[in-house]
């Protein structure tokens, strides 16, 4: 029934994604001054990256093979502990943030959190691409 497609596909549903917690060699004021640079996230890409463009100081535009593209502009965190981004499009509102916990004066552990609001259609087809894409830019912080 298209009547109930549409009321189902109008409803807004809240979804938070996490990636595990990694631990990494280095400092958290390392790391947040690393991922308050917004060039520094293209060597956090996974390896199937169509396009990576910084647009501005605290902006950038990302695309991954068969998603569309992506601006997130950074947004006020707070130092040495949290970087946030948002999405630059209300389309797709999402935000992502980078938790950054320092356990001795060189290791961190690291842990995105992702959340959006998103009509379940769509939450059901960006949940498994963006859960695998948190996952990776975690992976990828000793890359910094």
């Amino acid at each position: 029934n298209i009547e109930l497609y549409f009321l189902y596909s109008k409803k807004i549903k809240n979804m938070n994604l996490e990636s595990p917690k990694v631990t990494v060699e280095k400092s958290a004021e390392y790391l947040y001054t690393q991922l308050s640079d917004v060039k520094n996230f293209e060597k956090l890409m996974p390896e199937n990256i169509a396009k990576f463009e910084v647009l501005g100081d605290d902006i950038f535009n990302f695309g991954l093979k068969g998603m569309p593209e992506i601006k997130l502009r950074l947004k006020e965190g707070v130092p040495h502990s949290k970087v946030n981004l948002a999405a630059a499009s209300d389309k797709l509102p999402f935000t992502l943030v980078a938790s950054i916990d320092a356990i001795t004066e060189n290791s961190s552990e690291v842990k995105l959190d992702f959340e959006g609001d998103f009509n379940p259609m769509m939450a059901m087809m960006i949940k498994g691409p963006i859960s695998k894409f948190i996952e990776t830019l975690a992976e990828n912080m000793h890359k910094l």
